[in-house]
């Protein structure tokens, strides 16, 4: 042995059956063969290595697993890998990009969002299918939309603040025709009557 560690797995039974699955993960499709008992984030963890996808309770009480599933946030600890075929997940590690991060990342870092980071990556997830959904949400919004997802460093507040600059970062980066109709209408004169 030439490690300090070495995990011993026991040999895989050959009398499990399993199911062959085409998912979608950031972007990339992936062909695999899994147990149909298997959790979507033990599938993402060991079996794809993306190991930003945390799980802490396999409850769904603690959120820290969230990922985006067809655009939704789910809680990966109680789903199925199985149920996954044919549709997209995307995890915390396909949010940016190694020059690039996204803007909810940039929040994250900007307002001090994170304290241990156990439950950042679910914050981000939750946040980022926010504000695909709500470009202006207020902190309201964003306190709803993070109650399933728990901070036991008590950084709420903070990641409010993270989710709600990130809001304002992509407002801003919005090109002036994107704005909205109401914006180009605001500046047509109106003809008054005499």
């Amino acid at each position: 042995m030439t490690s300090l560690f070495e995990e011993i797995t026991p040999a895989p039974a050959t009398d499990v059956p399993v199911r062959r699955v085409t998912i979608t993960v950031n972007g990339q499709p992936r062909t695999l063969d899994v147990e149909p008992r298997l959790l979507l984030a033990h599938l993402l963890r060991q079996g794809l290595g993306l190991t930003g996808t945390h799980t802490g309770c396999d409850t769904t009480n603690c959120g820290a697993c969230t990922v985006l599933y067809d655009g939704a946030p789910i809680k990966s600890c109680t789903m199925l890998a199985v149920q996954a075929d044919g549709h997209e997940v995307q995890t915390v590690e396909g949010l940016g990009t190694a020059s690039e991060l996204d803007p909810v990342q940039e929040g994250f870092t900007h307002e001090h969002g994170l304290q241990c980071g156990f439950c950042t990556p679910g914050m981000m997830m939750a946040s980022r299918a926010l504000l695909n959904a709500n470009p202006d949400p207020t902190e309201e919004e964003v306190r709803f939309a993070l109650s399933g997802n728990l901070c036991r460093c008590t950084g709420y507040q903070n990641i409010v603040k993270a989710v709600l600059w990130a809001a304002q970062r992509e407002r801003d980066a919005q090109p002036p025709e994107e704005a909205g109709a109401e914006a180009a209408t605001d500046d047509v004169p109106v003809e008054q009557e005499a």
